[in-house]
């Protein structure tokens, strides 16, 4: 599903009504007459599809984002798949006052980056890694990931985000990333490790064990890339859902 399916970012316009324009026969801005609702709100809706398409032309997702409730966000993700960043970090706590991140891994266009502690995990290098991104995915990421790293690089990211843990639960996908990751079937090539784990790893390092460093990068770089199949996941399944029973319903 592509954001030009979508109406329920005009304000005025709820679920009720865009399915209401989907089974009229309106499932894309092209198809949009003004015939199926008020005036008012017609004109709403032109004005919303005239300044939306200019936004999709400058490949700019955030004012839909923004207007988009967190468990429909995953709408915009067709239209910028390929300039998605998904992201997930690793911290010596849960509190962003008093504790540290640790590792932060980056996925996109297929490659995964890992930033490390005291290494090469800044601030200016999470702006300049993040600046081209045009969507950030992340699990449970709109709570803890995103103001962990906002408190602790004293940055703002200001990416047009997508948590899939709302999407998820839309689905009746509940519990932690690897909990859903088991129930859908994406598999990860290594031992399985939990949050506690990946602190443990983390102090083990500080005293000089190099090797679980890499066992906690490898634990972090496979909860970033197992993001993307996810995201694809969940994307069709609420496609159908949402978009595809309207229209059966016609």
């Amino acid at each position: 599903m592509r954001i030009e399916n979508s109406f329920i970012p005009v304000r005025g316009v709820g679920e009720t009504t865009e399915r209401r324009l989907w089974e009229n026969g309106v499932t894309h801005w092209d198809e949009f007459d003004g015939s199926v609702v008020g005036s008012t709100l017609a004109d709403r809706i032109e004005t919303f599809i005239d300044e939306g398409r200019t936004h999709l032309e400058r490949g700019d997702v955030s004012v839909f984002a923004e207007a988009l409730p967190a468990a429909s966000r995953w709408r915009c993700y067709e239209n910028v798949s390929d300039e998605t960043c998904f992201l997930d970090i690793e911290t010596t706590g849960l509190s962003a006052e008093t504790n540290h991140v640790t590792t932060v891994s980056l996925h996109q266009g297929g490659e995964t980056k890992t930033f490390v502690k005291e290494r090469d995990l800044t601030g200016d290098r999470l702006a300049r890694e993040l600046e081209d991104s045009a969507l950030l995915v992340t699990f449970n990421g709109q709570r803890f990931d995103v103001p962990f790293l906002e408190t602790c690089f004293d940055v703002t990211i200001d990416v047009p985000h997508v948590d899939l843990m709302y999407p998820c639960k839309k689905i009746g996908l509940d519990g932690g990333l690897k909990t859903i990751e088991q129930e859908l079937g994406i598999d990860r090539d290594m031992p399985d490790i939990s949050g506690r784990d990946a602190v443990r790893l983390w102090h083990e390092y500080e005293r000089g064990d190099d090797g679980a460093l890499e066992t906690l990068i490898e634990y972090n770089r496979a909860d970033t890339a197992n993001l993307e199949p996810l995201m694809e996941i969940v994307a069709d399944r609420l496609h159908e859902r949402v978009f595809e029973a309207a229209l059966a319903d016609e």
